[in-house]
């Protein structure tokens, strides 16, 4: 499976990136039915911070981005979340050959998107850094130029008055 696929599958809920039932269920090419039922026989393996249901709440906003279909397209059923570490529980629970390769990649997706983030937190503060060590110096070059701005208006007004005295 592609990362890119399972990259767009994640989502940012409650300040936790998960990936809903519905798509992991058709990762691993089973029913969505079949894959709730198997985490409620072993429900004692996913404790809060490693899958939820998402709130009615929740659910209206991510309809309302286009991030997930209406609820009636999901067979009226309120989606879970899985973070993580909720999906790589998963593969105990679902013990297909499917569904472990589909596990790894989906780890290998997660382990993606935090690398990216980590790179762009370091850029944005190294781009900080060089703001405020550099700020000083842009600000001194800003008003040198500002300077010789207003020197050249001054000159091309002088140039431009009307000049007293006999024409030749």
């Amino acid at each position: 499976m592609e990362l890119t696929t399972i990259k767009n599958s994640i989502h940012e809920i409650r300040e936790k990136r998960v990936i809903l039932d519905y798509e992991l269920a058709k990762m691993y090419e089973v029913e969505t039915r079949v894959l709730k039922q198997a985490v409620r026989r072993n429900i004692d393996r996913f404790p809060e911070d490693f899958m939820f249901e998402l709130t009615e709440m929740e659910i209206q906003n991510l309809v309302s981005q286009f991030v997930i279909p209406h609820i009636k397209h999901l067979g009226g059923a309120i989606p879970f979340a899985f973070t993580e570490q909720g999906v790589a529980m998963l593969s105990s629970v679902l013990k297909s050959k499917k569904a472990i390769q589909i596990n790894i990649s989906i780890m290998r997706a997660f382990v993606m998107m935090r690398q990216w983030s980590l790179t762009y937190h370091e850029l944005a503060e190294r781009l900080e850094e060089l703001e405020r060590k550099h700020g000083q110096r842009f600000d001194g070059i800003e008003q040198v130029l500002n300077y010789f701005i207003q020197k050249d208006k001054q000159s091309t007004q002088q140039r431009q008055r009307k000049q007293v005295g006999y024409k030749k």
